[in-house]
């Protein structure tokens, strides 16, 4: 349990909480929302104990560990299996006091707590979560200093989820996360078996993986039961309700007042004016919830060109003549809202770039119309900014003549206001930067805009304002994008870029869904090697055999299943076996060996039979494959 009583605290003078008060009971997956910097971070950093109260209090369960991604993992010579495993103190502390421990009873509740949070599993279990955000078996056994930063924050986010803590916080855990990993988080944590807190902007995951949200607003937190699109109903609905009380009560107001005004000096009425009157001073104001300024993009929109506007036949395209993407044969026309889908690494931003005009094939021909401008947003883009200058300066060096109103108007219809243009880019924040980011990626009305992820740093609002901009824009869009519900909304064609070559996605967003958590693991059990090192697609069943009998190949499979889930029970019952206290008195010495020599034979047994499993796997994998080209 998680409770946040009537608590209070400043920054710099700024109140971000004011009697605020929550009660989130155990077990409660929870999305906390509020505008931009109204203390959602700092409400973490509070319940950690990171920064102190100036009033009321925040308690949670007896003995209940909190955790979240505090940074990166470290970039050391561990391989990111050992730095997840790792991430469970209290499973690597008893395992290293096992191999010392002497005191018969102090043993039994060390192999009696291992078993508890099941430590001799752990390994599937962190592997799993690892495959889940996007890393093969291969990659798996790398030191975590050959992945960059972004990586590493993922490597971090899976030693979190190993650790298990009690009340998980987690600070918008997508920021680094592929699409594919971003649906994968969405399953593993609406299974999370305890108590989840998550900030975040992505409407699919407030929906999908949490039961509660946590509205912060007005210095104030209120719980509102369901997901984020029930409780934006629900508010919407108070907020018309609130609307309609307070036009009546102006009303009325203005009925009493009205009178008040009259007779307030006519001696035969003047008891009835001063009874109106102190009826209108007892009126409790219904005050509304302020919202935020209307949030909006708008994208200049280019004249027609021929279709199409980009064609490639059989092209090739890398870095230092190493070809990323081959045999490419692709069309684009004016009207198409494409989405690249695909894990992180597999050459969605090559092709990005690709067709920005960053890189020039390899081989192939690339045709484009003659008159085609281009328009481009990358990440990266945003840190190329010049910090120490305006946003109004910015547009300026694109823009020199037109007239300081004009550029103005440019910056409010790209959603920023008075205060943000004549303010430093490095005051900014990182949602206020990806706007002036994507205002110079358009200024030229393109015929095709390119957005690879587009949202960080956007809150939920920008994003539905993005959604409509895109919707009204009259060019082509390529979209890369971690969030399924901006891909749902503003793509009509999907292109899988995928083991070297880019092919169209004939299903929905929902079909790719599931198909992804097939590959990937839902989180109930380690799926075999990811799909981005075998680069195979499963599929439920192969064309070639009658429907419901089982080939060798599956029946194997169901064979190394039914093997592992034999072993694993006799190791569970082996593992009760050595918890007994009385198993470690010297008279049993004889009997302690050879049941711990046994454990150790069924733990490599059991490492055995889970290597043949995923083999058997991998090979059934490649062999429906296999049937399905043919």
């Amino acid at each position: 349990m998680l409770r946040i009583d009537d608590i209070s605290y400043s920054i710099e003078g700024r109140p971000l909480f004011q009697g605020a008060s929550a009660l989130i009971p155990r077990g409660h997956k929870v999305g906390l929302v509020g505008r931009n910097g109204t203390g959602k971070t700092t409400l973490f950093r509070l319940i950690t104990g990171e920064l102190t109260l100036e009033g009321g209090e925040i308690t949670v369960s007896r003995g209940a560990r909190i955790g979240g991604v505090a940074q990166e993992a470290r970039a050391s010579r561990d391989s990111l299996l050992d730095t997840v495993l790792a991430a469970d103190t209290e499973r690597t502390s008893l395992l290293a006091e096992a191999e010392t421990a002497t005191d018969p009873q102090r043993i039994a509740d060390i192999h009696a707590r291992l078993h508890d949070i099941s430590a001799y599993s752990a390994e599937s279990r962190a592997a799993m979560i690892l495959a889940g955000l996007g890393f093969d078996q291969a990659a798996q056994a790398r030191p975590v200093a050959d992945f960059s930063g972004g990586w590493r924050m993922r490597v971090a986010l899976g030693g979190v989820l190993f650790a298990q803590p009690d009340i998980l916080l987690l600070d918008e855990p997508t920021n680094y996360l592929d699409l594919e990993g971003n649906i994968w988080l969405e399953t593993y944590l609406a299974k999370y078996p305890h108590t989840v807190l998550v900030i975040s902007h992505d409407r699919a995951l407030l929906n999908r993986s949490v039961k509660s949200i946590l509205h912060l607003e007005a210095q104030k937190l209120t719980l509102w039961s369901g997901g984020y699109d029930q409780f934006d109903k629900m508010r919407r609905e108070r907020l018309e309700q609130l609307q309609a009380a307070q036009k009546k009560q102006d009303t009325r107001r203005a009925h009493l007042q009205s009178y008040v005004d009259r007779f307030r000096y006519k001696a035969s009425k003047a008891k009835q004016a001063q009874s109106r009157l102190k009826m209108i001073e007892k009126m409790t104001p219904i005050a509304l919830a302020r919202d935020a300024a209307t949030v909006t993009f708008s994208f200049p929109s280019p004249e027609e060109l021929s279709p199409p506007i980009i064609k490639l036949e059989d092209v090739s395209v890398g870095y230092d003549g190493v070809p990323v993407l081959s045999r490419l044969t692709l069309r684009i026309d004016q009207d198409d809202r494409i989405a690249l889908l695909g894990a992180n690494g597999q050459g969605k931003s090559t092709l990005s770039k690709l067709l920005a005009g960053k890189l020039a094939p390899l081989s192939g021909k690339m045709n484009t119309a003659a008159k085609l401008r281009v328009g481009y947003f990358a990440q990266h883009q945003v840190d190329e900014l010049t910090l120490d200058e305006t946003p109004i300066q910015h547009i300026r060096r694109l823009r020199p003549d037109e007239t300081p109103a004009r550029v103005r108007a440019r910056l409010a219809a790209g959603g920023l206001g008075a205060a943000q243009a004549e303010t430093e880019v490095g005051r900014l924040s990182g949602g206020q930067k990806s706007r002036l980011s994507l205002l110079i990626a358009t200024i030229d009305a393109p015929h095709i805009l390119i957005l690879d992820e587009p949202t960080n740093h956007l809150d939920i609002q920008s994003r539905e304002a993005l959604v409509l901009a895109l919707n009204d824009y009259r060019g082509a869009v390529i979209l890369v994008s971690h969030d399924p519900h901006l891909v749902s909304l503003a793509a009509d064609r999907l292109w899988l870029v995928r083991a070297g070559g880019v092919s169209v996605y004939d299903e929905d967003m929902d079909a790719y869904r599931k198909m992804l958590l097939s590959e990937r693991g839902s989180g109930g059990a380690l799926s075999g090697k990811s799909n981005e090192a075998t680069g195979q697609r499963k599929k439920p069943k192969a064309p070639t055999r009658s429907r419901g009998r089982k080939s060798p190949l599956e029946a194997e499979v169901k064979n190394c299943e039914t093997r592992v889930g034999k072993l694993e029970e006799m190791r569970k019952k082996l593992d009760l076996r050595l918890a007994d206290a009385a198993l470690y008195q010297p008279e049993n010495s004889q009997k302690l060996k050879a049941l711990q020599a046994k454990h150790a034979e069924l733990k490599s047994a059991l490492l055995r039979a889970e290597a043949l499993w995923l083999e058997a796997l991998e090979t059934l994998d490649a062999r429906k494959d296999a049937c399905d080209e043919q």
